[in-house]
C-alpha cells in the first residue's frame, strides 16, 4: 500500500522555530519528526511513501533524498511557497498514489500506532484512526458508532464514548477524491460529507499519540525520548 506524509503545512504556532526550517524537520531528541515517522512506516512494511511539501520545501528534499537511508521509495509532491491544504495536497499527488486505497499520516504527530495492523485493512471510501481528545482539543471531531461507521455527530441521546479527535492516520480510496474541487480543499468537509452517506469506518487507537503543534508539545515529545538516549 502506498502512503503520503502530509509535510506542506507553514507551522505558524511553532514560530520562531519554525522561520527558518520546515515543522516536519523540527527535532525532537536528535532526529526530526519526519524521519521518526518513515522510519515507522517503513518498520511495516510501507516503503512506497509520497511527501508533499511548501514552505521550505526544499529542505526536506535534501535531508531525505529518495528514501534509500531509510529502505523506502520516497516521491515529492510540491506544492509552491503557499500550498494546497489537506485535501487540495492529497488531490495533487494522486497521480503518483495510484488506483488503490492509500495510506495518508500528518507529518506532524509522534504514535506508538501499529501502522502493520492497516497493511490488509478494508476500506469503503475512507477509514480513520481516532484517539482520546486532547487538552487542546476537548470538543473532538468525530463519533464512531457501534458499527464503525464514523460520524460527524454522536446519536442522540449521545451514546457512550462520545466524541474523538482525527488522529491524522487514515486510508482513503482514490474515489474519496472524485468530485472534490481541484484547489485549495480541507480535508474534514469531505470526510463530513462521506460520513453523511455511511462510506466511512474507523477505529479508536488508545496509545501515545501527540499532535505536535506548539514548541510547548515539541519539548513533551522530547521530555518523553530523552530517557531513550541515556
Amino acid at each position: 500500500m502506498r502512503t503520503m506524509i502530509l509535510a506542506a503545512g507553514r507551522g505558524e504556532r511553532m514560530r520562531p522555530l519554525t522561520n527558518n526550517t520546515p515543522k516536519p524537520l523540527l527535532l525532537a531528541a536528535g532526529k526530526s519528526l519526519i524521519e521518526r515517522t518513515i522510519e515507522q512506516l517503513v518498520a511495516a512494511n510501507f516503503t512506497e511513501i509520497v511527501i508533499n511539501h511548501a514552505y521550505l520545501g526544499e529542505q526536506i528534499e535534501a535531508a531525505l533524498g529518495d528514501g534509500s537511508q531509510f529502505g523506502a521509495t520516497i516521491v515529492y509532491s510540491p506544492e509552491g511557497e503557499n500550498g494546497l491544504e489537506t485535501a487540495g495536497g492529497i488531490i495533487h499527488a494522486l497521480p503518483l498514489l495510484g488506483d488503490k486505497p492509500f495510506l495518508v499520516v500528518n507529518g506532524d504527530i509522534a504514535t506508538d500506532f501499529p501502522f502493520e495492523t492497516l497493511q490488509k485493512q478494508p476500506v469503503d471510501l475512507a477509514h480513520l484512526v481516532l484517539v482520546a481528545n486532547p487538552e487542546h482539543h476537548l470538543s473532538g471531531d468525530f463519533h464512531i458508532h457501534s458499527n464503525g461507521r464514523i460520524k460527524a455527530h454522536p446519536p442522540c441521546p449521545p451514546s457512550k464514548g462520545g466524541m474523538l479527535t482525527f488522529s491524522g492516520i487514515g486510508i482513503y480510496s482514490p474515489e474519496f477524491f472524485k468530485n472534490a474541487p481541484q484547489n485549495s480543499t480541507q480535508l474534514a468537509p469531505l470526510l463530513r460529507a462521506a460520513m453523511s452517506e455511511n462510506r466511512v469506518k474507523g477505529q479508536f487507537f488508545d496509545g501515545f499519540w501527540l499532535d505536535i503543534g506548539t514548541p510547548e508539545r515539541l519539548q513533551i515529545l522530547e521530555n518523553r525520548l530523552a530517557p531513550t538516549l541515556v
